[in-house]
């Protein structure tokens, strides 16, 4: 008995099936992040609600960092160059989407006790195991590939290094992690939230303290208001912020570090770990549109009507903020935000390819070789490009790695939306049929945007 005279909600092995049956074990080989899983303990749900939101915020706040990372960098900047605050109301709604799914991937590992990963395992044909992994790889890896490129820019920006060395210095936050994971959840989550509150400090200062830059916050409510592409070339854009918004690895990695809590093994427990997680997300996901939204409000108020409205790339909005804004901290914020992007995407592009691996192959590496393997692959092409092409070349890189994450993103996606709507895995906890309907057309809308978003690329390239 709990010094509150309740029972502790401890967490067993198997779970009882969400359709009443006799319990069942969820999972046939490891658990989802077996170093970590369900060491953090959570109070009795008949407790007092803030002390179970203490409990249950920080998975959330983990994904929230693949929404501000250095691949949404450009199409804000560029949104914000180009068209001024009138892409305000697709950023939100890029938000607003990933909200929606992030839910529902967290509540798919509360009831079923397994991640995305695991799920596709266990639940679609054992063929597509490892077609289904490689795309994974895939994707991860072209994350970290803007993850590696972002922070290198950063350290090239801040401290005169060349890019091509930079490049390298970032393949040294392979230990990030492995020295993080052994101070359990709570340190990475407290880290990450440092690193999530710098680069929101930054902005803040950029828009609201520096007395140069100066926002037009009644336009910025007027666009928000009045949705709609009304300028050639604006749906191209639009386009690009949704898609490189919405993260493939963000709904792996969110089913499975849900489960990182010790959640009680009954269905009113796990009525409160989706309640909370859904509340976490929503808090952390209006966090991540703050940040992108400052990303593209700062772009415009600086370079919309300046006769630059041209910027899209990441070095070029550093070096034209100091003479535009008249002083170098607009530069230096700007850099060191950046910097702390790429890091804390660092950290969770690590642990969804643990999630990924594992939760595909039912097999672990150590955390270090998995690290290796990841950060190898994304250096690689990162140094020859850089070594060969120079800041033109990692540009292009960076657009390349988000089109390969929106090629990735419906394989996630409709998966994710069948298994949450399914009564039988799901039982009492599946989608309504009017959420399940919305997040149908929320996957198919999402297919169909970076479909065009890819044809428009290719037309690009081949032009």
């Amino acid at each position: 008995m709990s010094e509150s005279g309740l029972p502790p909600d401890d967490a067993a092995n198997s779970r009882v099936d969400p359709l009443g049956e006799s319990p069942v074990k969820t999972n046939a080989g490891h658990v989802s992040l077996e170093g970590l899983h369900g060491t953090v303990d959570v109070p009795h749900h008949q407790m007092g609600f803030w002390r179970q939101m203490r409990a249950y915020t920080g998975p959330a706040l983990l994904v929230s960092v693949g929404y501000m990372d250095p691949g949404n960098w450009g199409t804000d900047l560029a949104g914000g160059a180009q068209y001024q605050y009138d892409l305000l109301w697709v950023v939100l709604l890029a938000s607003l989407m990933a909200i929606f799914l992030q839910v529902a991937s967290a509540r798919l590992g509360v009831v079923t006790g397994k991640d995305l990963a695991q799920a596709c395992r266990d639940w679609y044909p054992r063929w597509t195991r490892w077609p289904n992994w490689l795309l994974c790889e895939v994707a991860i890896a072209a994350c970290d590939l803007a993850e590696v490129l972002g922070s290198a820019v950063a350290l090239n920006l801040l401290f005169g290094i060349p890019l091509l060395w930079a490049v390298l210095i970032t393949a040294a936050d392979v230990f990030l992690l492995l020295a993080l994971q052994r101070f359990g959840m709570r340190m990475i989550e407290a880290v990450v939230l440092v690193l999530v509150a710098t680069i929101g400090v930054c902005f803040v200062i950029e828009i609201f303290v520096l007395p140069q830059t100066q926002p037009d916050f009644a336009a910025m409510g007027h666009a928000l208001l009045t949705p709609g592409l009304r300028r050639a070339g604006m749906a191209y854009v639009a386009i690009g912020i949704i898609g490189a918004t919405v993260m493939p690895h963000n709904l792996y990695l969110h089913s499975s570090i849900v489960q990182t809590r010790n959640i009680a093994d009954h269905p009113e427990g796990r009525r409160v770990a989706i309640r909370l997680a859904m509340l976490d997300s929503t808090v952390a996901l209006i966090l991540a549109f703050f940040i992108n939204a400052a990303i593209l409000i700062l772009s415009a108020a600086t370079f919309h009507g300046t006769g630059h409205q041209d910027v899209a790339e990441i070095g070029t909005a550093f070096e034209l903020l100091t003479p535009l804004l008249g002083t170098s901290a607009a530069s230096i914020l700007f850099a060191v935000a950046l910097l702390a992007s790429g890091q804390n995407s660092t950290i969770t592009g690590t642990l969804a390819g643990q999630i990924v691996m594992e939760g595909f192959l039912d097999i672990s590496l150590p955390p270090w070789m998995r690290r290796l393997i990841t950060r190898s692959i994304a250096i690689i092409p990162a140094v020859i490009v850089t070594y060969l092409y120079g800041e033109r070349g990692v540009g292009s890189l960076l657009i390349l790695s988000q089109v390969i994450l929106s090629l990735q993103l419906s394989f996630a996606v409709i998966p994710l939306v069948m298994f949450t709507s399914s009564k039988r895995k799901m039982g009492e906890f599946a989608n309504h049929p009017a959420t399940a309907a919305l997040a149908w057309v929320v996957a198919i809308g999402i297919a169909g945007l970076n479909a065009y978003l890819l044809l428009q690329v290719a037309q690009e390239w081949l032009a």
